[in-house]
């Protein structure tokens, strides 16, 4: 079956002014509906500039960046709006407000300048509490929200946007065991219920293995492997590039990586 492509990036290679070296060099990445990609990598391989670039927020010295066929670069940031949407990693809540206030934030981009909130709006902030399972906390004030319901309101408040991707930077930090688990398992009945195309920055090599379809792997600024999860998460690619010796066994089909002491007792 024919899946629409979302996002195509095709030998991009990116540098910030004064820095002695590429910050990205000839990635290619390619994301289409129903979709769950994930990107690993040490810290500063290039995972943040790679999302920035693909939505056209950084200028490629090289390559391109389109969205459905049209550079990235092109888009006003109210049309990408409606077309992606965005869970950062971190965010001021300088204001107080309901979780309902916030998520219809995320119907800013269809609304006319001059015109109301419509009954579509309000249905799709409807729709996008109850797929986040956050509909019970509607009037709830954000500051009363634990951090697994914050994250979840945040998702709900992207996914009122009406997407056709999601794009995440980190979105488990500071989250328990059951929290980070309850979101991955949402993003990934998103991108299966709802056809949606996903594209996620985590540091969670087990659970990027568990739950997404293919991992893209970054170390300083290139691309080390690109794949289903079982082809890329090898013990020698992951030893190589987070610089730890490590074991890998499979469970439920599913690689799974075990960090080792180098100096066992």
């Amino acid at each position: 079956m024919d899946r629409e492509l979302i996002v195509a990036v095709s030998d991009l290679t990116c540098r910030y002014a004064g820095a002695p070296r590429d910050a990205l060099r000839a990635v290619s990445l390619e994301v289409r509906a129903s979709e769950f990609h994930a990107l690993l990598g040490p810290n500063g391989s290039g995972k943040t500039t790679l999302l920035r670039a693909a939505l056209g927020l950084v200028r490629p010295l090289q390559g391109r960046a389109e969205i459905l066929g049209r550079p990235a670069g092109d888009w006003s940031r109210r049309d990408l709006a409606r077309v992606v949407g965005v869970v950062p990693q971190r965010e001021e809540n300088l204001f107080p407000q309901r979780v309902h206030e916030t998520v219809l934030l995320g119907r800013y981009p269809h609304l006319s300048l001059f015109g109301g909130v419509r009954a579509a709006d309000r249905a799709a902030v409807e729709r996008a509490l109850v797929a986040c399972d956050a509909a019970d906390l509607a009037d709830r004030w954000l500051w009363t929200l634990s951090g697994g319901e914050y994250q979840r309101v945040r998702l709900a408040r992207a996914l009122a946007q009406e997407p056709k991707l999601l794009v995440l930077d980190e979105p488990t930090v500071s989250l328990d065991l059951r929290h980070e688990m309850e979101l991955f398992e949402l993003v990934r009945t998103l991108v299966d219920g709802f056809g949606l195309a996903a594209l996620m920055i985590t540091h969670h090599v087990n659970l990027a293995a568990r739950f997404a379809d293919q991992i893209l792997i970054l170390a300083e600024g290139r691309a080390v492997a690109r794949g289903a999860p079982a082809a890329v998460l090898t013990r020698e690619t992951v030893e190589r590039v987070f610089s730890w010796p490590v074991a890998i066994e499979p469970f439920d089909g599913r690689p799974q990586m075990i960090p080792l002491r180098r100096h066992p007792s």
